[in-house]
């Protein structure tokens, strides 16, 4: 279930939703890791997709780590929730 501090109200567009809107997974790091953007402020580093629901949690959104790969308002980057460490060189 998704919510944002907003009771029993749930919502998979983020529009509709007080607090945090835009999420952001930008590609892996060249060290790994990803860093975490919601609404322009970097919320951090993750290196799994339990560290992006952990962001997201201190942000005010209850997100649980099974529903991050498939929520429709996480912008994920370059590659999907399955890669976080350094990509290999093709």
């Amino acid at each position: 279930m998704t919510r944002r501090n907003a009771g029993p109200y749930a919502s998979d567009d983020p529009g509709e939703l007080p607090g945090p809107s835009r999420v952001i997974v930008h590609p892996p790091a060249p060290a790994g890791g990803r860093r975490v953007r919601v609404d322009g402020e970097i919320l951090g580093l993750a290196h799994h997709v339990v560290d992006v629901a952990e962001f997201l949690r201190r942000a005010g959104l209850e997100i649980d780590p099974a529903d991050i790969a498939g929520s429709p308002w996480i912008d994920w980057r370059g590659v999907g929730p399955e890669h976080w460490g350094r990509e290999p060189d093709d």
